[in-house]
């Protein structure tokens, strides 16, 4: 099979890491915005964290945000100029942690955005550190004994949790470890983004990754542990709105 490059996808040398499901999630991203059309009035917000550099990537307008900040950023962007399509694409560091509050009453809002959230249960930019969706179990540097839920907590489940507010129209988890899950995160994107343009509210779709460097593994041993432990403890599927066929 030839590789054919979306055209939304900047021709650059990664910096990601060997294993790393950031590139696969840009990838799927860029095909969806080509697939629709809408790539002349797609606008992005990078986080901060590991996708900081994600501009360098992406052949659209984007901007950065503070750290945790892109929904507040994203929600102005999409107020201001209502024809464009707005999406945010963030770490569970940056989403769920100091940028809690901005995706909770985002969603709450009901803004007409989409969420990308890549989660891979560490702060893989930083060097590892616990994160709030960091396994029970689990060593860090900032939880060397393993994540205990009675001094930590538990692992946080954003989409389950976002799914509960009235905002939400759509929330979905999905991986990126095997080639059938990588096509059911595909038709995820895809249906968020059809829920933007349909105007029907916010919307999320969590995908889970791997970190090799972070988690102190191979790249073939990450991605089993997304398929097992990851899974696991963050169960695949839709939580809200519909998983039927994207309209054509």
């Amino acid at each position: 099979m030839t590789y054919t490059r979306p055209e939304s996808l900047k021709q650059a040398v990664t910096h990601y890491c060997a294993g790393c499901g950031h590139g696969v999630a840009h990838r799927l991203i860029c095909e969806v915005i080509d697939e629709l059309g809408i790539r002349g009035r797609t606008l992005a917000v990078a986080p901060v964290g590991c996708a900081v550099f994600a501009y360098d990537y992406f052949d659209f307008d984007v901007t950065e945000a503070a750290h945790g900040r892109a929904p507040a950023v994203a929600t102005g962007m999409k107020r201001c100029n209502p024809s464009s399509v707005v999406f945010t694409y963030q770490g569970d560091g940056d989403l769920a942690a100091i940028g809690a509050g901005e995706i909770v009453n985002a969603a709450n809002r009901g803004e007409l955005i989409s969420v990308f959230f890549i989660n891979n249960a560490t702060y893989g930019m930083t060097g590892g550190q616990m994160a709030p969706t960091t396994l029970v179990g689990q060593k860090t540097p900032t939880s060397p004994l393993g994540r205990l839920p009675a001094r930590e907590g538990w692992p946080m489940k954003v989409v389950e949790m976002l799914s509960q507010l009235d905002g939400t129209a759509y929330a979905e988890r999905c991986a990126l470890d095997t080639p059938a899950h990588i096509r059911a995160a595909r038709a995820a994107i895809r249906r968020s983004f059809d829920c933007q343009l349909a105007g029907r509210g916010f919307s999320i779709v969590e995908l889970l990754s791997a970190c090799p460097v972070g988690w102190g593994t191979s790249p073939a041993e990450a991605v089993r542990l997304v398929a097992g432990e990851m899974t696991a403890t963050f169960p695949l599927g839709v939580f809200k709105g519909s998983a039927s066929p994207p309209t054509a």
